[in-house]
């Protein structure tokens, strides 16, 4: 148990600090496991010129194999972002070396995504992942679905590249499937509806009320019941740029 503890401190020092902001951009990312230590993970990652990299990602399963495997991929994620290659070239490396050096019985999801501050524009690649979800300003909802499959599946699979603009106070949602399938007694699962109307109900907050907001939500729903699976949320909010 003592050993499990170590681990998760380890793993929670390889997330960043939660909240990150900058000219035209805040974020605020948060994961809890299901145990003591799980598979998904989040990351923020400033790149030159005022860039910004925002990624979820869920290993299948639980526990200790799943942790490992998420330290392994982050740790090459991380690599592959210092070679400055486009989302989806990235995406198509990375899902290689999960194809070498993960068992064959894993596989893992993944949204990658390079934000521009200055313009709104966000670059991104879905491996298999949930569907982030935008929240616009006129209370519409954008599902973010273009890439490919999961990593790890096939050595050969290749990735589409999508496309999107955010306006000024417009928030993106990006998270794993322990949100949407957290169950009630009566097995009902959150669901993304329960997540966009979650959204929606606080989206004037700022990010660190609002992500802090959702999880209560998926608790109330969960209620007594035990999370089943791990949680991450990373949640990007456009700011508009105010000219000196």
């Amino acid at each position: 148990k003592n050993d499990l503890e170590i681990a998760r401190e380890i793993q929670q020092a390889m997330l960043p600090g939660g909240l990150y902001s900058a000219p035209g951009v805040e974020t605020f990312g948060l994961s809890r496991p299901a145990n003591t230590v799980g598979g998904d993970f989040y990351d923020i990652l400033p790149l030159e010129y005022g860039r910004l990299v925002v990624t979820v990602g869920d290993v299948a399963g639980k526990g200790s194999p799943a942790a490992l495997l998420m330290a392994l991929l982050l740790a090459m994620l991380r690599t592959l972002v210092d070679e400055k290659l486009e989302p989806a070239e990235l995406i198509t490396r990375l899902n290689v070396q999960v194809c070498r050096h993960a068992p064959g019985s894993r596989f893992i999801t993944l949204f990658y995504a390079v934000y521009e501050p200055l313009t709104g524009e966000m670059t991104y690649v879905s491996a298999g992942h949930t569907p982030p979800l935008l929240i616009r300003a006129d209370g519409g909802c954008t599902r973010l679905t273009e890439g490919g499959i999961a990593l790890g599946m096939f050595d050969h699979s290749t990735y589409k590249t999508g496309q999107l603009t955010i306006q000024p106070d417009e928030v993106l949602a990006i998270y794993s499937d322990g949100v949407t399938e957290a169950e009630n007694a009566a097995g009902r699962p959150f669901d993304e509806e329960g997540l966009e109307n979650a959204l929606k109900a606080n989206r004037t907050e700022p990010v660190t009320s609002m992500g802090s907001a959702i999880v209560r939500a998926v608790e109330q729903h969960s209620a007594d019941t035990r999370l089943a699976d791990d949680l991450t949320i990373l949640l990007l909010r456009r700011l508009a740029i105010v000219a000196a």
